[in-house]
This record gives structure tokens, C-alpha cells and sequence, in this order.
């Protein structure tokens, strides 16, 4: 048999990114049919790999670890990761025949400038469009399968958690909200990663409503595939909603959904008070998220599922 050539894709990061680079895989395969895509990212994400049907194996790596292991020839390194020159150097260690990445300044590495203001989405997708000469249309929306995990179906999902303290809107607030979609009517569950164990108990407790704990990430991925309604802030989660196209509110600060929020055409809602200045690392909530009040998050659950009622009226589901 003879051995496919391989392209290999280094996006060796959370969830969120993750899922935001879907679509550039998705485009990258249709540029390389014949190719074997290997997906160098953290051992973690294996249950939802399964699920992308452009990505044949994984290569589980850690962010910025040598490629120490790999074997056999790389005919095109994809550097989806960023756009600095660690990165690049990692994927010039396993000898590829082509690179394709971004340019940086002062360093020779061509490729396309990186716009700094560029949605997530559409920056990846335009290094794969530019470097194949292919047709590169964003969106995460279908990039991802559905997992056949046995999960709770229509339930209203609170997300919590957030990788930064920056993005955690206060566990107060999730629980007003919780405790309000309880009473009209919602099958509220709140959910969160390991680490997250205490204040998803605390949330579900204080509103009187069911805490999903101890889900895998195939888990977790069926159940915002399968929910009603997801409220979170700018997390991994609120891409799953985007790429299930679940009905979601979101809440943004301090990075601008301008650069990572959902798609325009889907069932979303953001609230943003921000000006795009703050640190998304940081490890107090940032003041553009404080300024999200209790009632704009219930007010935006009522018009998105009023406005969901009424497609599905009109679709006749």
C-alpha cells in the first residue's frame, strides 16, 4: 500500500481554540484530499478528534512541547498555533518539505501578514485559503459531529467557569440567573471542569437546580449539543454552542467578541461593555464583564428564545 503524504497541524491549546481552528481544517482538507491530517494538540481533546471527520489521528502534544516521537516524512507542516517563531521551530524540526504560517517581522518566515483585529475563524482560514489559492469560508458552525453519549437532552445549561479570572462573571450573578430560568420553567443544570467542582456545587445548590459534574469532554460536547439553551461567558463551552448552532448567551469581557465570538447568522446572543483594552489573562473579573447585569442576561433569554420560538414556529418544528 502506498503510504499517504502527511500534513501535519500544530494548534496545541484548550478547547476553545481548538474549535476555533476547525473551519481552517475543514479547508485544509479540502486543499489536500489525498493527505493524512495529524492534528499535533493535548491528549485531552482525543474524544472530540473523533468527532471531526477531517482530522485522521492525533499526535497528543502539549503547548509549545517538542515533537520528540514523531516518525516518517512531513509533506506540509501547518503552523495553526500563532504566529511567532517558537512555534515555527517546532514544526522545523520534523524536516517538512513545506511550512505554511504567518510571516513575522524580522525573522524569515513568509507567509500572509497577521492582522492583530482578525476574528479568530477567519484568521486561520485565510493562511489555508492563501497558501492552497482555495475558496476560505469561516464559520464553526457543522465542523464538529455529534458525540452518542447518554446525556440529559433540553436542558438549560449554566457555565460558569472560565481558564482566566478575567472572564468569570461572579458566582452571585450565575446563581440569580439559574434560580430565575428555574422558575420559568427551564431545566436548569450547571456544569464545569474539574477544577470547577466547588463552585458548580455552590451555583446548583443556592438555586436549587442539578450540577452536572464529573463529564468527560465527549460529555460535556453532547450535552450543549443537545441543550435547550446555553448561558456562559467567553469560554470553550460557548464555542461548543456556536459549533452545535445551540441557542446561547454570552457573556463577553474583557477580549471583544469581534475577535472571538460566535457567528453573526447563528442563534446568539453577546453582551459586551467592553473596549477590547483589558487582560484576558487576568485574575479578577474584568470590569467590562461586572458591568453585565442579572436582568440584561435574563432579558437576552427571553428575546433569543422568543425569536427561536418563533422560527421553529414558522419552519413548522
Amino acid at each position: 500500500m502506498t503510504q499517504r503524504p502527511v500534513a501535519l497541524v500544530l494548534r496545541a491549546l484548550g478547547l476553545g481554540d481548538f474549535l476555533a481552528g476547525l473551519p481552517a481544517i475543514r479547508v485544509l482538507r479540502a486543499a489536500l484530499p489525498r493527505h493524512e491530517i495529524v492534528l499535533a494538540a493535548p491528549a485531552a481533546l482525543a474524544p472530540l478528534v473523533a468527532l471531526v471527520p477531517e482530522i485522521d489521528r492525533l499526535f497528543p502534544r502539549g503547548e509549545l512541547e517538542p515533537l520528540d516521537g514523531w516518525s516518517g516524512p512531513v509533506d506540509v507542516a501547518v503552523d495553526l498555533h500563532g504566529n511567532g517563531p517558537a512555534s515555527r521551530t517546532l514544526l522545523a524540526a520534523v524536516a517538512p518539505r513545506r511550512v505554511v504560517g504567518f510571516a513575522y517581522p524580522g525573522v524569515d518566515m513568509p507567509g500572509p501578514v497577521w492582522r492583530g483585529d482578525e476574528h479568530e475563524v477567519d484568521r486561520w482560514c485565510r493562511l489555508i485559503g492563501a497558501a492552497f489559492g482555495v475558496v476560505a469560508p469561516g464559520g464553526v458552525a457543522g465542523t464538529l459531529g455529534r458525540s452518542t453519549a447518554p446525556v440529559p437532552a433540553g436542558v438549560t445549561v449554566v457555565h460558569p467557569g472560565a481558564a482566566s479570572g478575567a472572564r468569570r462573571w461572579p458566582p452571585a450573578r450565575f446563581t440569580a440567573v439559574a434560580r430565575a430560568l428555574r422558575s420559568e420553567g427551564h431545566r436548569v443544570v450547571v456544569t464545569g471542569g474539574p477544577a470547577e467542582r466547588e463552585l458548580v456545587a455552590g451555583i446548583a445548590a443556592a438555586a436549587e437546580v442539578m450540577p452536572l459534574l464529573g463529564l468527560s469532554l465527549g460529555q460535556l460536547a453532547a450535552v450543549v449539543a443537545r441543550a435547550r439553551l446555553v448561558v456562559c461567558g467567553d469560554t470553550g463551552v460557548a464555542h461548543l454552542a456556536s459549533a452545535y448552532r445551540t441557542p446561547s448567551v454570552l457573556l463577553f469581557g474583557p477580549v471583544s467578541p469581534r475577535i472571538w465570538g460566535p457567528p453573526a447568522d447563528g442563534p446568539h446572543r453577546v453582551l459586551w461593555h467592553g473596549d477590547g483594552t483589558g487582560d484576558p489573562h487576568g485574575a479578577a473579573p474584568d470590569p467590562a464583564l461586572l458591568r453585565i447585569t442579572v436582568d440584561e442576561v435574563l432579558d437576552a433569554v427571553g428575546d433569543l428564545m422568543d425569536t427561536t420560538t418563533e422560527q421553529e414556529t414558522r419552519c413548522g418544528v
